[in-house]
Parts: structure tokens; sequence; C-alpha cells
């Protein structure tokens, strides 16, 4: 097994994308540290303890942009299984879908917060001990929406290309402590959010999706074990897309006039103002 003796942290745990790259690691033998600000991270722990009896978890609930909630949950992880081997960092948060002129304060520094500074408050606390071993894997779940846009998500998409920067920087200041820092950027994957969006929007989607089709938790998972094992040792930096080659045709949702009549036809609403 990839990861037999290794411990990794993810976080957004009880959610689609990070049940299913918990479920992945621990079916390579990894120990996991669950952290959600939900109690579905619970959840994902009873999963994985039926699935592989052999691995441990801790379950830990924590809200990321909090960088004393996100520095104890770190140390308690240490305190159960001695370090962190890898971190992933999938909690994610899209709080407004609304103009920019219309973004409150408190929703751009709650986008920022869940998507950029979580990411930042969980490196900066792991990364003393992977230096210390020298061995480190660090993976940042990003979005297509990092390079495309993502109408009317104006803060969703900046914090998103945010997390990218950072995980440049990462990977200058570090890769020769043997630390890997990379991101995923996924397309539109197939979770319960997206299973909500309106029939209009998807159809939409699929049109600018060669693949004609939503990408599964499971595909994003693959990857980011890719990314966790030896294998990946000499790729450092990289930004790897798992968007069935939406990123070749247009943004994720096409242009703003396309998709505000797709949202007008969508929810019965007509004009150009939300």
């Amino acid at each position: 097994m990839r990861f037999q003796g290794k411990v990794a942290l993810v976080t957004g745990a009880g959610g689609g994308i990070g049940g299913a790259i918990a479920r992945r690691l621990a079916a390579e033998g990894a120990h996991l540290v669950l952290l959600d600000v939900n109690d579905t991270v619970d959840e994902t722990a009873r999963a994985l303890a039926l699935a592989s009896p052999g691995v441990q978890t801790l379950a830990l609930r924590a809200d990321v942009a909090d960088s004393a909630q996100t520095r104890d949950a770190v140390a308690a992880a240490v305190a159960r299984f001695g370090a962190i081997d890898c971190l992933i960092n999938n909690a994610g948060l899209t709080a407004t879908i609304a103009p920019l002129e219309r973004m409150e304060d408190e929703q751009w520094a709650r986008e920022m917060g869940v998507n950029l500074t979580g990411p930042f408050n969980l490196i900066r606390a792991v990364l003393p001990g992977m230096a210390q071993r020298g061995w480190g894997r660090i993976v940042n779940i990003s979005s297509a929406a990092a390079r495309g846009g993502l109408f009317r998500q104006g803060g969703y998409s900046a914090s998103k290309s945010g997390l990218l920067g950072l995980t440049r920087n990462v990977t200058l200041e570090y890769a020769a402590r043997g630390i890997t820092c990379n991101a995923v950027l996924p397309g539109l994957i197939h979770t319960p959010a997206v299973a909500r969006l309106p029939r209009a929007i998807m159809d939409y989607t699929m049109s600018m999706t060669p693949a004609r089709r939503p990408g599964t938790v499971d595909e994003i998972a693959a990857v980011v074990a890719f990314l966790c094992s030896e294998e990946a040792a000499y790729v450092n930096g990289a930004e790897i897309d798992v968007d069935g080659g939406s990123r070749l045709c247009q943004t994720v949702l096409g242009s703003s006039r396309e998709v505000e009549s797709r949202l007008a036809i969508a929810t019965g609403h007509a004009g150009g103002q939300a």
C-alpha cells in the first residue's frame, strides 16, 4: 500500500470530494485526520472504520478560517499520530452569488477566510514538522474558476486564484526540504451541491465541456492520491486540471450574457439585474 504508515489530514472531509479523498487514502493504508466545520465528519469517520478496519481516524470539528482552531487541530493530530505527512486543503465555500458591486464585506471576508486563509493557516501549522522530517505532501483543491472566473461569484474565483499563488510560493520556499505542494483544479464535479443546480445551467455547462459529463469525486481523489505518493516526488508547484477539457472552451459557465439568460430561464427572472 502506497500510504502505509503515513498520516493525512483532509479538510472538508465531511463533504463529497473530501470524503472521497479520505476513502481513497485510507484504502491505500493512510491514517486519517478528518477536519470539517460540520458534524458530517463523524459519519465519514464511521464509514472509514467499517471500510478500512486497519486504519485509524481522528475526526475534528474546526473552522479553517480561524487560526487558533486550526493550530489546535494540528496539535491534536500530532499528539495522536506523531506527525502529519500529507495535507489536503479541500474545504471550500461559495457564500455569495451576486454582482461584485453588491457583495458585502462580510461575504467577501468569509469566502477569503475559508478558501484562502484556511489553507494558509493549515500549511503554516504543518510546515515545521514536514521540514524537520524532510518529507511532506500538500495538495490544495482550487477550482477551474481560478483561471476562467465564475459569473457572479467573484469572491470564490478570487480566493481560488489566490490559492494557486500560495501553492507556488510553498514550492519555491520548501521544495529543497522535501516538501511538494500542488494544486488540483476541478471542473464541474458530481456532488450533492451540483445536483441542485438548475437544469438549464447544467445543460449549458455540459455543452461547454468536451467530455459531456460532470466529473466524479473518485476521479478527483485519484489525482490527489498520486500527488501524495512517492511517485509524485518530482511534481511540485503544478496546477492540474481535472475538468473534462472545459478549460479548452470558455470559462466554466461561459460568457456573462449567456449565463445571465440561462439564469433568467432557470429562475423565472428576466432582465439584467439580480
